[in-house]
């Protein structure tokens, strides 16, 4: 397993950006125990229904905030008050901003001492995505949005959980350089490939025949940041959105989430719809599990043997070292990798193909 020195990635351990902590609908069973970028944390959604993301332990004794199933004030369903929670040992209340606000035997003010790290967090499209930051500064960007979430022609997905991979996401974001591997992985070698890379978005366009579906696809595919994958894709007369994301949780370590939005022939969307969406998802599952089973067994490519005809591998990973770079460092980054780039032997998109990328990027 190789960590983020190996790759000389930059002075951060963990990258910096939005991440995929959980599913929105994991949250209505009750508060989560997580464990991310090497911190245990709480995650859980207050009375107005605002998720909110802590580092886990009460600074009072070092409770579990959310770990807990026996303490009384948790089978009582009391642990949430308004958008605070309360620690199951001694009561200690902390606000969605980390800062102790009530202690129950305790008359005069909080200590501000006890306060613990709170961080920014979204509920967007059906997942809770939150900002890592190593030193806690705020967010750069937005997280991504598709519009057709809102779209009742589409069908709303629900993550496939994949679980934890030992490799670095570096060797994830790789892909999208990668025109190689599409026809022997995948089945569908590129006709047309190329990337592009706009400060902290990274995109690909490619299409080509895909045995998998029998039939030629189009996609546009772009990460915005280190850990948010989108990918419009269009073949015959289906189009879908996949997503695929990864999150660290130790160094060398991340956990993945897959699923796609799929339009379906009616508006809003029929119940045939909604079947065929989960059937379409199935099929991009497949197709990305070429990938994450060969993730799960190579041995690490701290560097590349890089070919002329191979995709632009050494920018891509400069692009995405700017995660891990102190932020005055990231706009020499962008200027440095900011462009279109080919790859040798590859037709560039047509006009057609770029059509694609309308309504993207936002």
């Amino acid at each position: 397993m190789a960590g983020s020195a190996d790759y000389n990635l930059g002075p951060s351990l963990y990258p910096r950006g939005w991440f995929i902590v959980a599913e929105a609908s994991q949250l209505d069973a009750g508060p989560l125990a997580l464990r991310y970028w090497g911190q245990d944390l709480a995650l859980y959604r207050g009375e107005s229904g605002r998720p909110v993301l802590l580092d886990a332990y009460c600074a009072h004794m070092g409770t579990h905030l959310t770990n807990s199933t026996s303490a009384v004030i948790v089978k009582n369903g009391e642990q949430i008050e308004g958008d605070s929670i309360r620690c199951p040992y001694h009561g200690w209340r902390y606000g969605p901003d980390g800062q102790v606000n009530d202690i129950p035997y305790h008359d005069g003010p909080c200590p501000k001492s006890a306060a613990i790290r709170s961080y920014p967090v979204v509920e967007n499209m059906g997942c809770i995505m939150a900002w890592y930051d190593p030193d806690g500064r705020e967010p750069d960007y937005e997280p991504p949005f598709l519009p057709e979430w809102d779209d009742p022609q589409f069908v709303h997905w629900e993550l496939d959980h994949l679980g934890e991979l030992n490799i670095h996401p570096q060797e994830i974001l790789d892909n999208m350089a990668d025109v190689r591997h599409l026809g022997p992985t995948h089945g569908a070698p590129s006709q047309y490939f190329e990337n592009e890379f706009r400060d902290h978005i990274y995109i690909q366009r490619q299409g080509g025949p895909i045995q998998l579906y029998n039939c030629d696809l189009q996609s546009t595919t772009w990460y915005t940041g280190p850990g948010l994958l989108l990918s419009k894709q269009s073949f015959g007369e289906t189009l879908i959105y996949e997503l695929i994301a990864n999150t660290p949780i130790e160094d060398g370590v991340v956990r993945c989430f897959h699923a796609c939005l799929y339009r379906g022939a009616s508006n809003p969307a029929s119940a045939e719809d909604k079947a065929t969406a989960k059937m379409a998802q199935a099929g991009a599952l497949e197709a990305f599990g070429a990938d994450f089973n060969i993730w799960a067994n190579k041995r690490p490519a701290l560097t590349i043997m890089q070919l002329k005809t191979d995709g632009p591998f050494k920018r891509g990973r400069e692009w995405y070292s700017q995660f891990y770079a102190r932020p005055e460092d990231m706009s020499a980054i962008h200027s440095a990798v900011n462009g279109v780039v080919l790859t040798r032997g590859m037709d560039a998109p047509s006009d057609h193909a770029r059509e694609l990328d309308q309504g993207l990027f936002a």
